[in-house]
C-alpha cells in the first residue's frame, strides 16, 4: 500500500513523471503549466480559475514536501508541481493567445532561473513543501506582472 501511496505522490509532484526526464525537467514541468493556463481559459470562469489555483497550492505543497522525503532530496529537480503552478499563475487572468502564452513562458522561466531578491532569499531560506512551492509562487506573482508589460509593449508596436 505505501508502494502505491508513493507512487500517487510522485506522479503528482513531478507532474506526470515529466520531472523524471533526463534533461530540462523545469521547463518541461513549465510547458505542462502553460497548457493547463490554456485549457483553463477556455473551461473556467474566474471562480474556477481560482478554485483550481487553490487546488494547485494544496497539493503542491503536500505532494511536494511528501516527494522530498520519497526521493531523499531537498527541492528536487524532479518535482516540477512547482514550475506546473508558478507558470498557470503567470498566466491567471491574462487573456490566451499563442503571443500572450510564449510572453508568459518566456518571462517565467527567465525569473525562475534567475532568481532575483526577494525569491532567492525564500528558495534560500523556506523549506519543505512550502519552499518547493513558494519561490515558483512567488516567481509566478513577478512573471504575471512582467508578461502583461511585455504583451503590452509588443501589441503597441
Amino acid at each position: 500500500m505505501k508502494k502505491i501511496y508513493d507512487t500517487v505522490i510522485l506522479f503528482a509532484a513531478t507532474g506526470m513523471f515529466v520531472g523524471y526526464l533526463p534533461f530540462a525537467p523545469g521547463t518541461f514541468g513549465s510547458m505542462l503549466g502553460a497548457a493547463l493556463s490554456y485549457a483553463a481559459s477556455r473551461y473556467l470562469n474566474t471562480r474556477g480559475s481560482l478554485v483550481l489555483l487553490g487546488v494547485l497550492l494544496a497539493v503542491g505543497i503536500f505532494t511536494a514536501g511528501r516527494a522530498e522525503k520519497i526521493l531523499n532530496e531537498q527541492d528536487s529537480g524532479k518535482i516540477v508541481i512547482d514550475e506546473i503552478a508558478g507558470m498557470y499563475l503567470t498566466m491567471l487572468f491574462i487573456p490566451m493567445n499563442i503571443l500572450h502564452l510564449v510572453a508568459g513562458f518566456v518571462c517565467f522561466r527567465a525569473i525562475d532561473i534567475i532568481k532575483p531578491y526577494p525569491i532567492s532569499y525564500l528558495d534560500r531560506h523556506i523549506h519543505g513543501g512550502t519552499g518547493v512551492m513558494l519561490d515558483d509562487v512567488s516567481a509566478g506573482m513577478v512573471s504575471n506582472i512582467l508578461a502583461r508589460i511585455v504583451i503590452f509593449f509588443i501589441e503597441i508596436a
